[in-house]
């Protein structure tokens, strides 16, 4: 199987899927933990892969999107962004509607939290 069969298996058949540098747990950039923290803080369920572990992988996932950098988030099979966008998203309420509208369950209260906090 390719590696663009590969994400594709993958992005349709999880709900979240973060493809990052390093781990949910132990992100290994800063626009990966930030946008890893935002999920974890949210309370969203979602898989991460580590692209630093399969160099194919890492560029893979960007030909697959046609985005140039990692962090990549995909909800419901569906490419969402990468750490700007997903910061901007959450600051707007954006990520909420779109988690709402794609059946994802989060926190509410979290999400209004980090809002606050940034305001």
């Amino acid at each position: 199987m390719s590696v663009q069969d590969q994400i594709r298996e993958k992005v349709d058949s999880t709900d979240v899927v973060l493809f990052m540098k390093g781990s949910k747990t132990m992100p290994q950039c800063g626009f990966s933990s930030r946008v890893a923290g935002v999920l974890n803080f949210m309370g969203v369920e979602y898989t991460d892969i580590d692209v630093l572990a399969d160099p194919d992988l890492r560029q893979g996932i960007k030909d697959f999107s046609d985005w140039p950098t990692i962090p990549q988030l995909y909800v419901k099979g569906e490419f969402v962004g990468g750490c700007d966008i997903i910061t901007e998203m959450t600051l707007s309420g954006e990520l909420d509607q779109l988690f709402d509208a794609k059946g994802v369950t989060y926190d509410k209260d979290a999400a209004n939290k980090i809002r606050e906090a940034n305001a």
